[in-house]
């Protein structure tokens, strides 16, 4: 259960709050600043609630300034609401420059005060979550080059990549586009023994028929019509270091022959030269064809393929990974919040909804644009799914989340939810829609235009 730190001269105050929160919360209690500090520094709560009246300045508010200052210093994160009476707008607006998360006047409303802390404690785990997952990412990238998940599928590719690293040989890297293919390869190379080389990258399927040679093998002067001088391929490139060879699968076959050459003998000869060059590189391949289809098609030779794929590894798509897709996304939230200064604090419910039901075609590549893209152009402090190019959709209500909302902002997102749940229980019938919900039509029709809402 989270700890919540009442600090309040009034133990009356703190006899209520106890009473009414302990369900909720394992309420801790103290009426001046040394209590206040001695608790704060045995527990750590999260959240704390701050008269800023405590003796010895009971009519004033430098002790509860104090206070707030001290805790701020000691755990900046912690989410200090100030209680204050109308007297004190001036000390709780002074207290929120400080750093208190927000100020609530008195006399108290439990309700409210309620969904304010449960705001505050959503917020401090979104933050922490976030730490977390910083920490994660951090490692993951210094370690597996940017490839995150934790999905049973995923785990057991970052344990054949650690297996398989520091062996030279080759790997055939399978999966859709936008599957992290190339950072898989990345992977491969960081943690292999070739590492001080370079991983040099070719995309066989982006380079014409009649260039695609010279490019991975290279020239020599006058080999063709614009040759003017030597060039080195991409095969010589990679002496002693690492070929990634993207899109195999679209290799020519002629040129899949001299690859298959190559791989057997380590040397290469130059477009337009007779030298023969030894080179030493491992080769990592990767292809969305499924090989062995294009083998019967007669596509792709049979004898490469079994060079190639001494080890393969297969990258599942991201609608197979629903453990990962709010990790990943919640990772490029993060990311990209920072990245363009924005201050949208996470997703809403029915966002994570449509995030969590799409079938994602584009897999993480276009997980990733799509939340890029609802960061730069949304307008909220949390994206819905309208931001996300997704139907705007109501979560189930058990989902619902107030994850960094105001008190305004969380009604208006339940009131919302609740209005498009009703439509589509009901067909869009709005008679029956404003029936259930106790209003008039007249009234549902001013809430469907307040919340931009449209019925068919």
């Amino acid at each position: 259960m989270d700890k919540l730190l009442i600090v309040d001269d009034s133990s009356e105050i703190c006899k209520q709050l106890k009473w009414g929160l302990n369900k909720d919360y394992d309420v801790l209690l103290a009426e001046d600043v040394g209590g206040a500090l001695k608790l704060f520094n045995k527990h750590r709560p999260k959240v704390v609630t701050l008269d800023l009246g405590l003796p010895p300045d009971v009519d004033g508010a430098t002790e509860g300034l104090r206070c707030l200052e001290e805790i701020l210093h000691q755990q900046p994160d912690t989410k200090v609401v100030v209680l204050s009476g109308n007297e004190d707008r001036n000390n709780a607006l002074k207290a929120v420059k400080l750093g208190a998360y927000d100020f609530y006047r008195k006399p108290i409303d439990l309700a409210e005060l309620k969904i304010i802390l449960q705001r505050a404690f959503q917020l401090a785990a979104l933050e922490t979550e976030n730490h977390r997952l910083q920490t994660a990412s951090s490692s993951e990238l210094s370690n597996l080059h940017g490839i995150l998940g934790q999905c049973p599928q995923m785990e057991e590719v970052f344990t054949t990549i650690r297996k398989i690293a520091s062996a030279d040989i080759p790997v055939l890297i399978l999966g859709e586009n936008g599957t992290g293919k190339e950072l898989v390869a990345k992977a491969i190379h960081a943690q292999s023994l070739r590492n001080k080389g370079e991983l040099i990258p070719i995309n066989c399927g982006a380079i014409p028929e009649n260039l695609l040679e010279a490019e991975l093998f290279g020239h020599e002067k006058g080999a063709f019509t614009g040759a003017v001088g030597q060039v080195k391929g991409k095969v010589e490139y990679a002496h002693e270091g690492t070929l990634f060879l993207d899109e195999i699968g679209e290799l020519p076959l002629p040129l899949q022959v001299k690859l298959l050459r190559f791989l057997q003998e380590k040397t290469i000869q130059r477009v337009g030269g007779r030298d023969e060059i030894v080179v030493d590189s491992r080769i990592v391949a990767a292809t969305n064809v499924d090989i062995e289809q294009a083998i019967e098609r007669g596509d792709f030779r049979e004898d490469l393929y079994y060079r190639i794929g001494v080890i393969t590894i297969d990258l599942p798509p991201l609608r197979d990974r629903s453990d990962d897709i709010c990790l990943l996304a919640n990772f490029f939230l993060n990311r990209y919040v920072t990245e363009f200064s924005k201050k949208i604090k996470g997703y809403s419910s029915a966002a994570e909804h449509a995030l969590k039901e799409y079938s994602w075609p584009g897999n993480v590549r276009e997980l990733e644009n799509k939340v890029k893209r609802a960061i730069l152009l949304a307008d909220g402090p949390v994206l819905e799914p309208c931001d996300l190019g997704f139907e705007d959709k109501a979560a189930p209500e058990h989902e619902f989340s107030t994850h960094g909302l105001t008190l305004k902002e969380a009604r208006d997102r339940l009131e919302r939810d609740m209005l498009v749940a009703c439509l589509k229980n009901h067909d869009g019938n709005v008679a029956k829609a404003s029936e259930e919900l106790g209003v008039s039509r007249p009234t549902f029709y001013d809430l469907m235009k307040k919340h931009h809402l449209h019925n068919g």
